[in-house]
């Protein structure tokens, strides 16, 4: 018998938790154990087709700030080019900005963030 088992017999808990069960009960679905929720977040999204980018959108629009992996997208110029001027578009309809950081990679700010593209001298 295990320490635990013994201070739960002392404390009159005698029931076996299944952790595994528990951690993916429905209470436990939208825990975040290691964070307070917060107003927005900082997601990195690897995007490979112009299929992903509703979820983008919506990401954004839940006021979400996305670093964007655009390498896939990159092997199909012409299909980067679109995506790229779809979320343009869209974060531009939203007042969010969008910044590309280097040859990979994209920042997506939502509404009322805006990115700083150059520095000062």
């Amino acid at each position: 018998m295990g320490v635990f088992s013994k201070l739960g017999q002392a404390f009159g808990a005698n029931k076996e938790i299944n952790i595994e069960e528990y951690m993916n009960s429905v209470e436990m679905e939208n825990v975040d154990l290691l964070h307070e929720p917060a107003d927005m977040y900082v997601k990195p999204v690897s995007i490979a087709s112009e299929d992903e980018v509703r979820a983008i959108q919506e990401e954004i629009a839940k006021k979400n700030i996305i670093l964007l992996d655009i390498t896939e997208l990159n092997k199909r110029p012409n299909t980067a080019k679109n995506v790229i001027a779809s979320l343009k578009a869209f974060v531009d309809k939203q007042d969010g900005d969008i910044g590309q950081i280097d040859s990979s990679r994209i920042l997506i700010t939502p509404a009322r963030v805006k990115i700083i593209k150059r520095k000062k001298q």
